[in-house]
């Protein structure tokens, strides 16, 4: 008797007579190749979409019966169609890889200097992975130019799953007398894209020389934004011209490398996004399903937007260095109210960006496993515990550190992580010290006491260290996510938290009256957690002052010129603080003079007009205490290229992308006996305030000013710093051409005063700041 088996062999299919009868042949039957070449070839379409090819498959494809898996190697189809639409894709299923295939990367981290080496590293994500592993690559470098051979590196494994293996490659090179540059590349892989060169080659600056400096900010577009009429990341053209031209040494991150806000539109927080009672929001769980899915979906949009060009290019020329964001995370993080921050989905997206944060922008390894609801009662001193069901088939490095980073002990309050601040030298006469102002971050305070003790504390161990080596650092670059020299919206905060919007909120959540104006996660006003992000929102204001005065100290301790970098606010700015003009302080003594260069966002579009306009009516000068006073500068002298992009009055707020670079006018610098004009005849500043000029740097700042032109930037020799924030033209250019705007910043040659004048400035509550 034959077997059925047997039986479904001989069938032939009455819906394809010209099948196989064999249903494991994979050449075709006799019968098909005859009717084949009766066939002639249709006509080509004429619809300009795939759409309706995309439908059928996506539709008609039909599943194997019973569990899925009893016929071999079946996979659905997703074909997207080409309406823009991103394609679906089946993260549950992976091909088989051999682990030579690059997925992202590779990328390039700065780290430090010390003893006269430069420290840096290179990660690549390669395709497929687990506990074991599918094939150990290795790095080559070798120096431009020498001849001292290829070194080779072998990679360091940080994490491995089924999906992805991320490998880690450190650099060690010695600093020379003179600029050098290497190239690199990771042979035996292949890349899965065409746009990635196979070598990329990156600078170093010579042993007594400073790095050439790029700060950006705000590195992708909000949820909504028409990304084509923005011609997507175009200034990463720019900034990569004027590599070629001047090369950069170390690009900065001030925050939102990435924007993951998409997670609630099209990913899988949508369900819970959309639930109306912000109360049901609050309680929603967080168990290991949506984490896997949250998970994936973090890796997904970093796989993405790091292999997108020309940012892709940049991060594996210029060496980067970052702090975080909200967007990094997601739109808000960290200043919505405590009880809906300390929701199980807050808590489990916070350790999930968390995770992939310290992967692609740290090369560091991830914890162990990241919070869920399933496992939330074994936490560890406010941790969360290993959780075995995340380390199935999958592999962890033992947790480490470097020695640039100053790592708080106690975690945050939502990312139950550790806060990872930064100090580092950007060579001989420049350091860099970044605070992490998001793992610690509440609507009331930006960071713990405790870890402000800890940054000043190492900042003074590392410019005493300095002055004693005979190389003193001259100029200290303070990293923060957000500007502190920012014109204050103390006003609109009061409307928005008055009783008056009481009667609106509840329309709101009775039949959603006014739905863009609040937000989708507390049911908060939209708007006011973007107030309360700001160090000049009323909840931070003595902590802002607090880390003011304290950089004053800092700067009179060590005669070291204090210059703040921040983001965040989609426009370009330059504020001050400075001496009280009654103390009659020159600005090259003065260590309450510190700058603050505002640059953002190099990708996101920036506000409307009126916004930067009712900015710029709000630049008042500010007392923040008896001793010191602030406002921004009017660099802006005119609008870039012959657009207009701001009224008449407003020359200190720029509502278009942008990025900025700082340079320091070396005093090793080769003049030929040529010496770079500072702008302007000789001027007196005594007695003026911050709407003037306060120092000979300030004069003619602007599109004018030496620090602006390519020529003469950074082309001094007197040790200044020399700052241009490049302001994008057209937002339609695909090319991202720029127009500089610049000044340069005086070294600080410290000199006590009178004590009275010396003595620590008292806190802010002294003196009530203007509104």
């Amino acid at each position: 008797m034959a077997s059925q088996h047997d039986s479904d062999l001989g069938d032939i299919d009455p819906q394809n007579p010209y099948a196989s009868s064999s249903k494991w042949r994979h050449q075709e039957s006799t019968k098909y190749a005859r009717h084949e070449a009766q066939l002639q070839a249709r006509d080509a379409t004429t619809t300009d979409t795939t759409n309706d090819l995309a439908n059928y498959l996506n539709s008609t494809r039909i599943e194997p019966q019973g569990d899925g898996h009893s016929s071999g190697n079946y996979q659905p189809i997703h074909l997207a169609t080409n309406n823009g639409e991103e394609p679906v894709v089946n993260h549950e299923q992976h091909d088989a890889s051999d682990g030579r295939e690059i997925v992202c990367g590779p990328l390039l981290n700065y780290r430090r200097m010390e003893q006269g080496y430069w420290f840096g590293s290179v990660l690549i994500v390669t395709k497929g992975g687990g506990k074991e592993v599918l094939y150990h690559p290795s790095l080559s470098l070798r120096r431009v130019g020498g001849g001292q051979g290829e070194a080779r590196i072998d990679g360091e494994r940080l994490y491995s799953d089924k999906r992805n293996t991320f490998w880690a490659f450190s650099i060690c090179v010695p600093l020379e007398p003179e600029e050098a540059s290497y190239e690199y590349q990771v042979p035996q892989l292949r890349f899965s894209t065409s746009h990635k060169p196979q070598i990329n080659r990156f600078f170093i600056p010579a042993i007594n020389e400073s790095m050439r400096i790029m700060f950006y900010s705000c590195n992708g577009f909000s949820v909504g934004t028409d990304e084509e009429a923005w011609s997507g990341p175009a200034l990463w053209n720019d900034v990569m011209r004027k590599h070629e031209a001047a090369p950069l040494h170390v690009m900065v991150g001030g925050g939102d490398q990435i924007y993951n806000d998409g997670i609630r539109v099209h990913g899988p927080l949508r369900t819970w996004t959309d639930i109306g009672n912000p109360k049901k929001r609050q309680e929603y769980p967080f168990p290991e399903k949506l984490r896997a899915e949250c998970d994936d979906y973090y890796l997904q949009n970093y796989l993405r937007w790091y292999n997108t060009a020309p940012f892709s290019t940049a991060n594996g020329q210029i060496p980067q260095i970052n702090i975080w964001d909200d967007h990094d995370i997601i739109d808000g993080f960290g200043s919505y109210v405590d009880k809906f921050m300390q929701c199980d989905v807050f808590r489990g997206i916070g350790g999930t960006a968390h995770k992939y944060y310290m992967l692609f922008q740290h090369h560091l390894p991830p914890p162990p496993s990241t919070y869920t609801s399933d496992f939330a009662d074994n936490d560890v001193d406010g941790t969360q515990g290993i959780d075995p069901n995340q380390l199935i088939d999958t592999y962890v490095a033992p947790g480490k550190t470097e020695p640039q980073y100053i790592v708080r002990t106690k975690p945050g309050p939502y990312v139950a992580e550790h806060s990872f601040n930064i100090y580092t030298r950007l060579g001989a006469r420049i350091a860099l010290l970044g605070i992490d102002a998001r793992t610690e971050r509440t609507r009331h305070q930006v960071n713990y006491p405790e870890t402000y003790d800890l940054i000043f504390q190492r900042a003074r161990d590392e410019l005493s260290a300095a002055a004693r080596s005979g190389q003193p650092i001259k100029h200290l670059i303070l990293l923060l996510g957000i500007p502190i020299a920012y014109p204050r919206l103390t006003w609109l905060e009061n409307i928005l938290r008055s009783p008056l919007i009481g009667p609106v909120k509840l329309l709101n959540r009775r039949f959603g009256v006014g739905g863009g104006f609040f937000n989708h996660f507390d049911g908060s006003v939209d708007l006011l957690d973007d107030l309360d992000d700001h160090y000049t929102a009323k909840t931070h204001k003595v902590e802002r002052a607090q880390l003011v005065v304290e950089l004053q100290k800092l700067s009179a301790e060590f005669s070291v010129r204090t210059t703040i970098l921040g983001g965040d606010v989609h426009l370009a700015a330059l504020g001050r603080f400075y001496s009280n003009p009654k103390l009659k302080v020159p600005a090259e003594e003065d260590s309450r003079y510190i700058v603050n260069v505002v640059s953002s966002a190099i990708v996101n579009k920036p506000p409307p007009q009126a916004v930067a306009n009712l900015l710029a009516r709000r630049n008042k000068i500010h007392h923040m205490n008896s001793k010191t006073d602030e406002t921004l500068l009017d660099l802006f002298d005119k609008d870039p290229g012959n657009s207009t992009k701001t009224a008449s009055h407003n020359n200190c707020t720029m509502p278009s992308r942008n990025f900025a670079i700082l340079t320091e006018n070396s005093p090793t610098n080769q003049t030929n006996g040529v010496v770079p004009e500072v702008n302007g005849e000789a001027h007196t500043f005594e007695g003026l305030d911050g709407h003037s000029e306060l120092h000979k740097g300030e004069v003619g700042s602007g599109s004018k000013h030496k620090a602006a032109s390519d020529d003469a930037h950074g082309k001094g020799h007197d040790g200044s710093l020399d700052i241009r924030i490049s302001v994008e033209i057209d937002q339609h250019d695909p090319e991202g051409r720029t127009e500089g705007y610049g000044l340069t910043v005086p070294v600080l040659t410290y000199r006590p005063r009178t004590q009275a004048s010396s003595r620590a400035v008292s806190t802010a509550t002294s003196v009530p700041s203007q509104q």
